[in-house]
């Protein structure tokens, strides 16, 4: 759902960035009375796509926002200092993260025209996990600027099909929607340096057992019509996430997630079958309802699987 907020005026302004962001938002203006929109569009509770426009030259100052937010400079100027650190500053075409959920900062507006994701800590929790043994601690950002060159484009390509897919409504199919913020919370977790760990231990690798493998495999099927993540499978399974992924690369020769995808696509024929005659109309909300955004690639997808398009009547449709 998008919400678009206007505001002209120092008071105005930080009602919007404060009910928008949290913290303690306060705007110093510089030159004369600030305007600002915001175009925020959730994807789900932890998740939120942001396009902001901040006119004229003015201070912001605030204290930590307790969420990520990763931020692509469109045109304009902004300059951010971080509560115990240096002050950088970032142009059109930079992609960064302005500041980390548990500090606060000031930064210098120019003019500033970008677009931001906003993501809960406890979303980046749920895709990765802190090195072994160390106590359970939140995901922590070890530098504010991508890996890379590409990693910035990377997070770029996975941001427009995001926004691309929430304009067709996807905060309607908790499925798409819940997978949507997980791809973006993943993808920050590859192009940001962080504090987690992806290779498997010598006790993931202990622990990747078929014993291990059938429970997780159970939950799955138990609760596919739900947006269960890779964390909530690894805790039915009573282990970790990469004890997880090592198991089903290890014995199906797959991953968890994928073979999530195979079980909702078994539903969704399910689904159809039970329909005389599916037309693309039906197809397409059956595959956003099972958590395909894009009913072209759910349509190969169930052919690959299948052999047979999901508009054909369940007597053409392979048994």
């Amino acid at each position: 759902m998008e919400q678009v907020f206007e505001a002209i005026g120092v008071d105005l302004v930080e009602q919007v960035l404060r009910d928008s962001y949290g913290g303690d938002i306060r705007v110093d203006v510089r030159d004369s009375s600030p305007r600002l929109r915001l175009e925020a569009t959730a994807i789900t509770p932890s998740a939120r796509l942001d396009q902001i426009t901040f006119g004229l030259h003015f201070d912001v100052q605030a204290e930590a926002l307790g969420r990520l937010v990763i931020c692509r400079i469109d045109s304009g100027r902004l300059a951010y200092h971080p509560a115990g650190g240096g002050k950088t500053a970032y142009g059109r075409g930079d992609t960064f993260i302005p500041v980390s959920p548990e500090r606060g900062f000031t930064a210098d507006c120019a003019k500033a025209d970008f677009h931001t994701t906003v993501l809960d800590p406890v979303l980046l929790e749920s895709v990765a996990e802190t090195a072994p043994g160390r106590r359970p601690e939140p995901v922590r950002f070890t530098s504010h600027q991508p890996v890379s060159a590409a990693a910035a484009e990377t997070w770029e390509t996975v941001y427009g099909y995001a926004r691309e897919t929430v304009g067709l409504g996807v905060a309607e199919q908790p499925l798409l929607a819940g997978s949507i913020a997980r791809l973006l919370a993943a993808t920050a977790l590859t192009v940001f340096p962080n504090n987690t760990l992806s290779d498997p231990t010598f006790s993931d690798r202990r622990d990747a057992h078929p014993r291990m493998l059938r429970r997780a495999i159970t939950f799955i099927e138990e609760n596919a019509d739900r947006d269960i993540t890779l964390a909530g499978i690894a805790a039915a399974a009573h282990t970790t996430i990469r004890a997880v992924q090592l198991a089903f690369r290890r014995h199906l020769d797959t991953t968890p997630i994928t073979y999530l995808r195979w079980v909702r696509l078994e539903h969704a024929d399910q689904e159809l079958r039970r329909t005389d005659a599916a037309d693309d109309g039906t197809v397409a909300e059956t595959a956003r309802r099972w958590g395909w955004a894009d009913a072209h690639r759910f349509a190969a997808a169930y052919r690959l699987r299948f052999g047979s398009p999901p508009t054909a009547s369940p007597h053409d449709r392979a048994p």
